[in-house]
């Protein structure tokens, strides 16, 4: 993200998951915040990205989304998608979303939205 309240709130965030560990209801209000910021440079993947994570959290009082997978293999992306599934809060994975808020303007970054946004929806 380019404006420098939303970098700021984006490595508040990164902060507060290393020191204090997940804390859902301060994160949703941070994620909504940005997505405000999101809104404000008109970048429809992050802005979808940003709703989603916070619906996800509110609903499931955790991240359960795995990291996008780099190739995923023809015929077997669904069955490794569901194996990885688990009950378990993934902050490894919730790092790496967030990460990727930091620089859009790498094409990987937004590849790899798209396909947390495509697991969002079929959670």
């Amino acid at each position: 993200m380019e404006n420098p309240n939303a970098q700021k709130l984006i490595n508040k965030i990164q902060v507060d998951l290393f020191k204090k560990g997940f804390d859902a209801e301060t994160l949703i209000a941070d994620l909504k915040k940005l997505r405000e910021y999101s809104m404000d440079e008109k970048n429809p993947v992050l802005t979808k990205a940003l709703r989603l994570t916070y619906e996800h959290l509110e609903e499931n009082g955790a991240f359960l989304i795995p990291i996008p997978d780099d190739e995923p293999i023809d015929g077997e992306e669904e069955v490794v998608s569901e194996n990885k599934i688990s009950n378990e809060n993934n902050l490894e994975s919730l790092e790496y979303l967030i990460s990727l808020f930091t620089d859009l303007k790498n094409k990987n970054n937004i590849s790899d939205l798209r396909e947390y946004n495509k697991a969002f929806l079929e959670f």
